[in-house]
């Protein structure tokens, strides 16, 4: 059986883009949909009947979400799911056997503000990658962009949006975003020496990060960008009138699984376009 796209459902209204979204993506990959809402219930007695309120009102939920599902895409099977906890812990729980977490964001505190724990909890400990959706238009957008920075996650990252651009036959901007170091860094170096010597390998990160791309794709046209401002900001203004940017994450087990990275979760914060924060594959090695 294909791995379903999983879409988390909450009552913020930030549903319906998520949903739209995600079934737009399960029509063209031939893929079945799991909506899925969190009943976060740790506080509540059996014997409130506050708690069969809550279910109630989360079943009402799920069967909204469904409709505006078929309306969007009447041929792609969706099912629904009510879970008891918290919605980080339904969505990892799901996410092991998902190809994708779809969540909506509708999250900020004010434009350019942070988002809250659970957008930014979810796309942490999802075990695959996770598309985080505003509301923002998706028509008249072009390309998909990738940040990297020469990590093993950003070189995964690079692998999933070249997969993603030539299947949607978009463009692919491979951007390695980097601050000029501060002035006390330059100190007692040759001006020139250390300009030349500084962007000659930020140009290798990037050379390094998209090789093999042309033999896999030889179609897809890949440019490739470097910038001088802050990753997040760079990667925010290009994204702008993007279709999809694509971030890698820190993956890991134990501790470092719960660390996003800074700059994904500064991307996250201002949402410009939809972003799918991929999950690194551990390679297994042979006895």
């Amino acid at each position: 059986m294909k791995e379903p796209i999983v879409v988390g459902i909450n009552d913020t209204g930030a549903n319906d883009a998520a949903v739209t979204w995600a079934m737009h993506r399960a029509a063209a990959l031939k893929l079945p949909v799991q909506l899925v809402h969190a009943v976060d219930d740790r506080w509540m007695a059996e014997s409130f009947a506050y708690n069969e309120m809550a279910n109630k009102a989360a079943t009402e939920l799920l069967i909204k979400a469904k409709a505006h599902a078929a309306g969007v895409e009447p041929k792609v099977e969706v099912r629904t799911v009510l879970i008891s906890g918290t919605a980080g812990y339904a969505l990892r729980k799901r996410s092991k056997k998902a190809s994708l977490v779809v969540i909506g964001s509708g999250t900020h505190v004010r434009p350019g503000g942070r988002l809250t724990d659970r957008a930014l909890q979810i796309a942490s400990v999802a075990v695959c990658p996770v598309a985080v959706v505003g509301e923002e238009t998706v028509h008249n957008r072009h390309g998909v962009i990738v940040g990297v920075d020469g990590s093993e996650e950003s070189t995964q990252a690079v692998a999933f949006a070249a997969a993603e651009a030539d299947r949607e036959g978009q463009e692919l901007t491979v951007m390695h975003a980097y601050p000029i170091p501060g002035a006390w860094l330059q100190r007692g170096l040759p001006e020139s020496s250390f300009g030349e010597q500084f962007m000659e390998e930020e140009r290798l990160v990037l050379a390094e990060t998209v090789a093999g791309l042309a033999e896999k794709y030889p179609d897809l046209v890949v440019h490739r960008v470097l910038a001088t401002d802050p990753p997040a900001q760079a990667l925010a203004e290009a994204a702008s009138t993007a279709k999809l940017l694509v971030l890698g994450s820190r993956g890991g087990g134990g501790i470092k699984r719960l660390l996003l990275g800074s700059t994904a979760h500064a991307v996250l914060a201002q949402l410009a376009c939809p972003t799918i924060i991929t999950r690194i594959r551990r390679v297994k090695k042979s006895k």
